[in-house]
């Protein structure tokens, strides 16, 4: 079997970033000492680089990796779409690898696939970047833009909805349409984007001088199951007459087991969900949403990264709405 950049990296007690970059003759990432402990390694053990090597040295590849969370959600193929439209103006390549879900050791399997790879630039769907890994990202010396995800204390850049506007909008429009008791399903409070929707949700309560329950919010990971779940933690004599679900997949959860219940939608139990992916209309009843910009979050992350003023980007937002239809 042919050595590979992992084994001299395991061999010489350094990272497979830094040997990538050896012999790749990329400079000021190592000292002299390390280059030379590397290229006798590799040596040794008959490295060959390939054509992906020699790319990465000439800057001539013309392909983007894409890493892309495995959480059972349905959002991410409109940003593959707006992806793969805007790579295809450009003549570029794509090329997809999952990253799993919150394993940070996945996580650095997928970079580091990536790293070994010639690619130009690396697009991270909806992957919540364990804090172990920035620095192996870093590393990379390939540019990289988050997609889909708001990042904490990090100057990364990403282009993604704002979340706490999600969390607020969403309450602010079942308030409006005269609920009171509004439950908040299926968001991973965990996470830095869950915990600005929850705030948005409970700021949205208190502006409105509306009770707020602890136990009208149920933690999840926007999965189908979560929403299942959440309804039936409740049941069907629940006090809460509306539902915000973050995801439409845990909406449609959500919606399944109260109607099992005999409740019936809207009229016992307003649903909203969060995401707005075709889903909503297929279900019956269709299900209301706080849409997001999936499509132009794909097309224009594809197009910042490979942009000249890429280097001066910071975050953008892209544009949330409330879509009527027939669960509220």
């Amino acid at each position: 079997m042919a050595a590979t950049i992992k084994d001299i990296a395991r061999i010489s007690g350094v990272s497979p970033a830094t040997v990538s970059r050896v012999l790749s003759n990329q400079k000021d990432f190592y000292s002299e000492k390390t280059a030379k402990r590397v290229r006798e390694v590799a040596k040794k053990l008959g490295y060959q680089r390939n054509k992906n090597a020699v790319e990465l040295v000439t800057r001539r590849s013309n392909v983007i990796a894409v890493l892309v969370s495995s959480t059972e959600t349905n959002f991410s193929d409109q940003i593959l779409k707006g992806i793969q439209q805007e790579a295809q103006a450009r003549n570029l390549s794509v090329m997809i690898i999952f990253a799993g879900e919150g394993d940070a050791a996945v996580q650095a399997k997928a970079i580091q696939t990536v790293m070994e790879r010639s690619v130009m630039g690396i697009l991270l769907v909806a992957i919540d970047l364990d804090p172990s890994n920035n620095s192996l990202l870093e590393s990379s010396n390939i540019p990289f833009l988050f997609i889909s995800m708001t990042l904490k204390n990090t100057e990364f850049p990403f282009i993604s909805s704002n979340d706490f506007d999600i969390g607020y909008q969403s309450t602010k429009y079942l308030i409006n349409k005269g609920h009171r008791k509004i439950g908040f399903i299926a968001t991973d409070l965990h996470s830095f984007i869950g915990n600005l929707r929850y705030e948005g949700y409970r700021d949205a309560m208190r502006d409105n001088q509306l009770e707020f329950n602890e136990d009208w919010v149920r933690h999840g990971h926007f999965t189908y199951s979560d929403g299942v779940n959440a309804m039936k933690h409740y049941g069907k004599d629940t006090e809460l007459t509306a539902m915000i679900a973050s995801s439409d997949l845990a909406g449609i959860g959500i919606l399944n087991q109260a109607m099992s219940y005999g409740m019936k939608v809207p009229d016992r139990l307003a649903i909203l969900v969060v995401d707005g992916t075709y889903l909503c209309d297929i279900v019956r009843p269709k299900l209301t949403s706080l849409t997001q910009s999936f499509f132009e979050m794909g097309a224009k992350g594809m197009g910042m990264l490979v942009s000249e003023s890429f280097k001066d980007f910071y975050s953008m937002y892209t544009p949330i709405k409330i879509t009527e239809r027939e669960s509220v």
